[in-house]
């Protein structure tokens, strides 16, 4: 008798602890842009558990970036995830900071018609950059400069949309290449294309990452820590898991197996295992943004970003902060 009373007391305490545990976890809501997939770190930690582990669960609202900084400021959002809008949101004055990077520089890559073999072979042709004013276009001068061509002058640019209309302008002869992301690169090799340059690999521009409002950073920095955390985690899981990456990729993308894996070999080596902000790439992203907002003073990092809690959350990671 008494052995079963114990059994049931720890039945009991065991359900009571696990109800206590779920009831426990902070709910909060991140926001992404797109579900292109530079932008899955923080979904892939909900899916994979790294958030629940962090006694957090995520509502994850797909939401334009104006919206989402918004929301931030307002206290509807807890978190972005993409730098770029974060640090443009700052410079203005809202009260926005980025606290860590997921993805380095976009994966992009620049694809061309067979016959061109560098970039620099593209100097007075056309380039389709999908649409003007965003960060393609950005990262498309940028790529230009990297191989010592003038995008101003050197080149010319157009905008045609989606990736198969792209495509189908550069087989009709009407562009020389493109610039674009997964699945481009696989697709366009397929019709016989070339990549000449993925981004990623030629210099860093912080583009998925976590950007908080300041008073969260100031109320909830245990809570910014463990969504940190739980960010890296995926980024590790997403550079050594590739068949659970390539499954993940399938359900949130909606995408078959063939293009799944050819997105994961395409896109897998931008993610970062740390977390880290690199400095060079966010002085580029800084002085991108300083040209939108017509800002003409020096900006200090710390201006548009608060580190502090990143390298609790690596120290507690055993990471070495760089």
């Amino acid at each position: 008798m008494r052995c079963r009373l114990a059994t049931i007391f720890v039945i009991f305490l065991a359900l009571l602890i696990l109800h206590t545990s779920v009831r426990a976890a902070d709910k909060i809501r991140v926001a992404f842009p797109s579900p292109a997939a530079q932008f899955i770190p923080l979904p892939l930690a909900q899916s994979r558990g790294f958030l629940k582990t962090e006694g957090l669960e995520a509502e994850l609202i797909q939401m334009a970036p104006p919206l989402a900084i918004a929301g931030l400021v307002s206290g509807e959002i807890d978190y972005f995830t993409v730098i770029g809008p974060g640090i443009r949101a700052a410079l203005q004055g809202l009260p926005v900071k980025d606290v860590a990077c997921y993805v380095p520089a976009p994966p992009f890559v620049l694809l061309a018609r067979s016959e061109f073999k560098s970039v620099k072979e593209l100097k007075g042709k056309a380039i389709d950059i999908g649409s003007f004013g965003g960060t393609p276009e950005t990262i498309a001068r940028l790529t230009l400069k990297h191989f010592g061509l003038d995008p101003e002058k050197e080149v010319k640019f157009v905008a045609r949309g989606a990736i198969p209309s792209r495509l189908a302008a550069m087989q009709q002869g009407l562009t020389a290449a493109t610039l674009g992301s997964a699945p481009m690169d696989y697709l366009g090799t397929k019709m016989g294309f070339v990549v000449l340059a993925r981004v990623h690999e030629l210099f860093s521009y912080p583009d998925s990452g976590l950007v908080t409002s300041v008073k969260k950073i100031k109320e909830r920095p245990d809570e910014i820590k463990r969504v940190i955390e739980a960010g890296i985690k995926a980024n590790r899981y997403i550079r050594v898991e590739r068949e659970g990456t390539i499954q993940f990729l399938m359900q949130r993308l909606k995408i078959d197996r063939e293009i799944a894996a050819a997105t994961y070999e395409s896109i897998s080596k931008a993610f970062n295992d740390d977390g880290s902000v690199p400095e060079d790439g966010l002085r580029l992203v800084i002085d991108e943004a300083k040209k939108i907002a017509k800002v003409n003073r020096e900006v200090s990092l710390n201006e548009v970003t608060d580190l502090t809690i990143l390298r609790e959350a690596q120290k507690e990671l055993g990471i070495k902060a760089k």
